[in-house]
């Protein structure tokens, strides 16, 4: 479906005034502005093809009706959050879940959209109907050669796929790993997937990343072949210039200091960008910002000033995409209280006093140091988010607005009740 505009235009004339009101009084404290403002605007949030259905548990999964039954139905879910916030103007797709029937055709719904596509993403964490080996003993990292061949061919294909499309960049996320110990020579499943790596990596086009991935833990609990940011770092170093580490917020051990790993990579030009999500206990993929709003703050600190002193473009140099899972929630509810999220976080970055923090932290002034990033954090920026998305044609309450338009009540009559996400 595709939302009328001007239902939305209504409903931000009913909230002007209102809108106007916060935005005033937040506005006349903020330096240079229009260069935050048009920051807001530019910076967008790809949305993974993945994610358009409920997600599940180890015991079960509970569908809420109106899921997106194929590739097309998952573009227009994305069309309808873009055209509500403005900022998830990208689709990432995963591989074999999502295969484009007719790559023309999609492209040109996706441009109907007002929607780009994303990094790519291979799948060989799981075996597919019509897959001749399993990867149940690991695929980039297998003692079968065969094996690694079929998982390199798959993400070569993946590659096919997504210059088709457009994408520049092939995402590789690994469940290569062992349950026991005494189950892997360590070193050599690492020279394998290494050596795997390697050939996807020769077959990537000349403009294109591809982005590697770690996690420490799941589905494999004594050992992951990519097992933190240190290893995927490794990998990408060996591997050449194209190559980089995608962070996933969720995958970490507990307790890890994730904004100074951002911090390093960037340093060191290894930075790909993230899979944003919040957890409280490990790879929980909660709605980004529900847990510790104020670590993905500190995070995007770290992006911001680690961007400007290279001087990165915001919007374009790092990929920005959401990882998430909507066991209970309504999908595109909880991706568009994720977006928002991550839109506040990075408003906040934006107004952190960089030039007096250094000036503190050159002196060792822990508690100014504090108050400054404090400052930043306790500051309401959601009349500048919102003024961001108004400006670009979105709602002034995108969530209220697919709330009060029934949103998801239009889609369960178009697509049922009992509907089930492809690919999940």
């Amino acid at each position: 479906m595709l939302l009328d505009k001007r239902l939305i235009e209504e409903s931000n004339n009913h909230h002007l005034a209102a809108h106007k009101r916060s935005y005033e009084y937040i506005a006349g404290g903020i330096p240079d502005l229009e260069t935050v403002i048009q920051k807001l605007v530019a910076f967008q949030v790809a949305i993974p093809s993945w994610a358009l259905g409920t997600g599940g548990t180890r015991f079960g999964r509970f569908s809420g009706g109106g899921e997106p039954g194929n590739l097309e139905q998952k573009i227009e879910d994305i069309g309808l959050l873009h055209a509500l916030n403005q900022s998830g103007g990208a689709i990432s797709l995963h591989i074999p879940w999502d295969i484009p029937s007719n790559a023309t055709e999609i492209k040109a719904l996706a441009t109907m959209h007002d929607l780009k596509f994303d990094a790519v993403n291979s799948n060989t964490f799981q075996d597919q109907a019509d897959q001749p080996l399993s990867y149940k003993f690991g695929s980039l990292q297998h003692v079968d050669k065969a094996v690694r061949r079929q998982a390199i061919d798959h993400n070569i294909e993946v590659i096919r796929q997504g210059e088709a499309l457009g994408s520049k960049a092939l995402t590789v996320w690994l469940a290569d790993g062992s349950c026991f110990p005494g189950q892997l020579n360590f070193r050599k499943a690492w020279q394998n997937t290494c050596e795997s790596l390697q050939e996807i990596y020769a077959a990537l086009p000349s403009d294109w990343k591809i982005f590697v991935e770690y996690k420490a833990y799941e589905p494999n609990f004594y050992s992951t072949t990519v097992g933190d940011w240190g290893q995927s770092y490794l990998y990408t170093s060996k591997l050449g210039p194209q190559a980089f580490t995608l962070v996933d917020l969720g995958h970490h051990l507990p307790n890890a200091n994730i904004e100074q790993i951002v911090s390093l990579l960037m340093m060191e030009g290894k930075l790909a960008g993230f899979h944003f999500n919040d957890s409280k206990y490990g790879d929980d993929d909660l709605t980004v910002g529900s847990i510790d709003p104020y670590q993905l703050f500190l995070i995007f600190n770290e992006l911001v000033e680690g961007m400007d002193s290279k001087g990165m473009d915001h919007a374009n140099d790092l990929a920005w995409m959401i990882d998430a899972s909507h066991n209970v929630k309504d999908p595109l509810e909880d991706l568009l209280q994720s977006i928002e999220a991550i839109m506040i976080a990075y408003a906040q970055a934006l107004l952190v006093d960089t030039a007096a923090l250094k000036e503190a932290q050159e002196v060792n002034d822990v508690v100014r140091a504090q108050e400054i990033l404090q400052a930043a954090f306790r500051t309401d920026v959601r009349p500048l988010v919102a003024e961001a998305r108004v400006r670009s044609g979105g709602a002034l309450h995108p969530l209220q607005v697919f709330r009060s338009l029934g949103v998801r009540a239009q889609l369960i009559r178009e697509r049922g009740q009992v509907t089930v996400a492809t690919g999940l």
